[in-house]
């Protein structure tokens, strides 16, 4: 990719026009390590375990070329990571989710940003989990750390739609019972729930000793709430309605909305979770650079 197209590809409303979202993560982690001039990932250090048949999509450097030479068959060295750590992917897909006041919805950059991470984490062979979910989990793919397994996880991730209500602290506490060996867990959603129940089952996390990303996904109108005239706000989840002036609540609802998310970022902190607070108008690089900063400060 040439050197000067590559932000084109980091704006949201670019890649809300991409369809296939195998394009969409290819183009936005290229893009980005493209900024960077250099790849910042090298991956964990590995021990040779055995051999397995070549798969699609997997990488042209662990060919074994001794044996292709002698059985004239492809032949992966497979290796055994050193690291315990898996990462598990948990999205989102509640009604809530499908809100976007322009072009692109929150379900859409989630998805964008979880595939774009999961693509680098492959890449760097890392394992890589999917879970999602809105009242109860829709989907589980559990960890693996092939590049082939990528398709696998775009498809699911491809398919869902938002709908429905949410119960985070339900998926959360039972999820963090599920996973028995240390995981890095990152959570894609609006947290549109109890954000008592949510702080409860995220420290379950923590209790449990993973590593912990929260990125809180939220539209432009959900934190400047510019709203203009008399409007009718729908919750997307329970279908109730609320008629209103806008700039009648304007201040009460940003000061709210302040408390919330400096409360999330505040409780984080002190139970070491990373909290990152996104806006769908931001382009993904700074929502990778984020990503990179904190990967790094845990040690992935």
């Amino acid at each position: 990719m040439p050197s000067t197209d590559y932000k084109k590809y980091l704006k949201p409303e670019v890649v809300s026009r991409l369809s296939r979202l195998d394009l969409v993560a290819r183009l936005v982690v290229e893009g980005f390590i493209t900024g960077l001039h250099r790849s910042p990932y090298h991956g964990f250090s590995v021990e040779f375990s055995e051999y397995r048949p070549y798969m699609a999509g997997d990488a042209l450097r662990h060919v074994d070329w001794k044996v292709l030479a002698r059985t004239e068959r492809f032949y992966m060295k497979q290796f055994e990571e050193e690291t315990n750590l898996k990462s598990y992917l948990l999205l989102d897909g509640s009604g809530s989710m499908g809100y976007g006041s322009g072009e692109i919805t929150k379900l859409q950059y989630a998805s964008y940003l979880a595939s774009s991470l999961a693509y680098l984490m492959l890449l760097q062979r890392d394992a890589v989990g999917l879970l999602t979910f809105d009242t109860a989990i829709r989907s589980y793919l559990p960890p693996r750390s092939v590049l082939s397994y990528l398709p696998v996880i775009l498809k699911q991730i491809d398919g869902i739609q938002s709908e429905g209500e949410t119960n985070l602290s339900e998926i959360f506490h039972g999820l963090a019972e599920r996973i028995k060996r240390r995981g890095l867990v990152l959570i894609f959603s609006d947290l549109m729930d109890d954000p008592d129940k949510i702080l409860s089952a995220l420290k379950h996390f923590r209790h449990k000793k993973h590593e912990v990303i929260v990125f809180h996904i939220m539209d432009p109108e959900e934190i400047k709430f510019e709203f203009k005239g008399e409007t009718v706000f729908v919750d997307m989840e329970s279908g109730a309605q609320i008629h209103t002036q806008p700039w009648q609540i304007r201040d009460a609802y940003k000061a709210k909305m302040k408390h919330l998310t400096e409360r999330f970022k505040r409780e984080c902190r002190l139970s070491r979770m990373d909290y990152v607070p996104i806006n769908t108008a931001d382009p993904f690089d700074k929502s990778l650079f984020q990503y990179l900063a904190l990967r790094k400060r845990i040690g992935g």
